[in-house]
């Protein structure tokens, strides 16, 4: 099923929730430029045995805000954190892939004891994450925030159709009949919507925020040592698997698992992604 939650500050957020409510809730935290619907597929395995709740971040999907809402990846958690508060879910596992990752970072450094386990898909925690030639620009537009010629470069490098499309399809090896083309039109079409181009941009100059965050994440994680499973596509050149290692320098137990996928890796591996899930959370008292 799908519902709407009126929150806060004029946001009115669009989630996907299935799986009994009895159930340990599982949070599933999608990146740019998608929404919820990047786990239509991957839902329905996991809800057997979890209460799956997959909520459109503000900016994404079908998630609406206040026309003077700043777009900021600390509100970002302030929306998921009210939507947990309205349906009254105080712990929860998580699963997350970029825009995702430091979406929960910032609510675990909130709520330390809310996370019970965290499975990410392509998530960045570290800089080795960072692909060099993917990030350049952006750091470059970090270190000059106010320059609008930057950003209306970045505009046209990473905010049309075929950086959209590219997105799904790098690093896959059969793309064409594996990729579903209707993902990405809806992302697309989406990013239309009035004003969101300028969201994204200012999300995208806000994401140097979240690698200064880094150092109090890693605190956290040795802290906690929450339980967390790395699922990476390997092929992925805007997130690349030196991150995925990196888990392991405060998380020595960490679960790493390569796939022969790209940034998209759970539309093209969905299954397979499924049941390391499935058998990482089993082993797990969540």
């Amino acid at each position: 099923m799908h519902a709407y939650a009126n929150l806060p500050n004029g946001v009115r957020c669009f989630y996907r929730e299935a799986g009994s409510a009895s159930n340990p809730v599982l949070l599933l935290l999608h990146g740019f430029p998608s929404s919820s619907n990047q786990y239509r597929n991957l839902i329905p395995l996991l809800s057997k045995k979890y209460h799956v709740i997959a909520p459109d971040l503000p900016g994404f999907g079908f998630t609406t805000t206040a026309a003077d809402h700043e777009h900021t990846f600390a509100n970002m958690a302030i929306t998921i954190m009210h939507l947990l508060d309205q349906l009254k879910i105080k712990k929860f596992a998580a699963y997350v892939f970029d825009y995702g990752a430091p979406t929960l970072w910032r609510i675990a450094l909130q709520r330390p004891d809310a996370v019970t386990a965290i499975i990410s898909q392509n998530g960045s925690a570290y800089e080795e994450a960072l692909g060099e030639d993917f990030w350049a620009p952006l750091r470059t537009y970090w270190a000059d925030p106010t320059n609008q010629d930057k950003r209306k470069a970045l505009r046209s490098a990473a905010l049309t159709f075929e950086a959209t499309k590219w997105q799904y399809e790098n690093g896959e090896p059969d793309a064409e009949n594996t990729v579903d083309p209707a993902a990405y039109h809806l992302d697309w079409a989406l990013l239309n919507r009035p004003g969101n181009m300028e969201i994204q941009l200012d999300l995208f100059r806000d994401y140097g925020n979240n690698v200064a965050l880094y150092p109090e994440v890693h605190t956290w994680f040795r802290e906690t040592g929450v339980p967390l499973l790395a699922l990476w596509g390997k092929n992925d050149v805007i997130f690349v698997p030196q991150g995925a290692e990196a888990f392991k320098k405060d998380l020595p137990n960490a679960v790493i698992h390569f796939l022969d996928a790209g940034h998209f890796a759970v539309e093209t591996h969905t299954e397979e992604v499924a049941t390391k899930v499935l058998q990482f959370l089993d082993g797990l008292q969540i």
